[in-house]
């Protein structure tokens, strides 16, 4: 039984990681800007629940400081926070590409910082971050997410090189597109969404979409002790879609 901490898990793909460890016995404390949700979702799994905005410098510290508080310990951080804005390139703001780095990359690279002594203490020790193969293509229109999704990848290379010689494995997840609210609005900036979901399933070689259900079990082998050799990865859970 393993201390997760899953910063961005009241929907989607954290949800269901969050269900997967608590349904493993794992002691779980989820940290969203969802208060509703993350509250509904813990009564609901037994896991704890701090309310958090990743945006906000503070908030790493705090989550840390909450698991230790609520559970003695750390064994696996999984950062999954993100946000995806699309707008034309003439529409963007400051504000906007602000807050896309510093949720999408300066929380991930906090994160682990203030997780590292905590992790250091723990026999089986494990970040996880939530990376896209939006890191390694590029859509229109939401030139953050990608800036910011390939710079997750060379953070979590830096990160292996840094903490892999004590033990703590750091691997990146690649999801491709997953059937969850997230991708919004990336189907909202098409000129014919369900066309362009049609399309898209087609070029998929397993022809759909992925759900969340698919990437949670990726989550919970890389925090488990099978996966104590495998540090440094990017693991790609996108129906094929990079390979073709």
């Amino acid at each position: 039984m393993g201390i997760i901490v899953i910063a961005g898990g009241a929907t989607g793909i954290g949800e269901a990681a969050l269900k997967a460890f608590c349904a493993a016995g794992d002691d779980v404390l989820l940290a969203d800007i969802n208060v509703e949700k993350g509250k509904t979702l813990a009564k609901a799994t037994g896991a704890a629940f701090v309310e958090a905005d990743l945006s906000d410098p503070k908030a790493p510290e705090a989550i840390i400081a909450a698991c230790r508080a609520r559970f003695g310990g750390l064994d696996t951080l999984f950062v999954n926070a993100a946000v995806l804005a699309s707008a034309p390139l003439a529409e963007w703001t400051r504000e906007m590409w602000e807050k896309s780095l510093s949720v999408n990359l300066s929380a991930p690279f906090f994160m682990v910082q203030a997780a590292e002594e905590a992790l250091r203490r723990s026999d089986n020790p494990s970040v996880i971050l939530t990376a896209s193969t939006g890191a390694l293509r590029g859509h229109a229109q939401m030139p953050a997410y990608h800036a910011t999704k390939s710079g997750l990848l060379g953070l979590a290379r830096s990160l292996t090189d840094e903490l892999s010689p004590d033990g703590i494995r750091v691997n990146t997840l690649l999801p491709g597109f997953i059937d969850t609210p997230f991708n919004s609005p990336f189907w909202a900036a098409q000129d014919d969404p369900a066309a362009a979901e049609q399309a898209l399933a087609a070029a998929i070689p397993m022809r759909r979409q992925g759900t969340p259900d698919d990437v949670s079990g990726v989550v919970t082998f890389l925090a488990s002790p099978a996966a104590r050799y495998i540090t440094g990865t990017q693991i790609l859970v996108d129906g094929g879609y990079s390979a073709v």
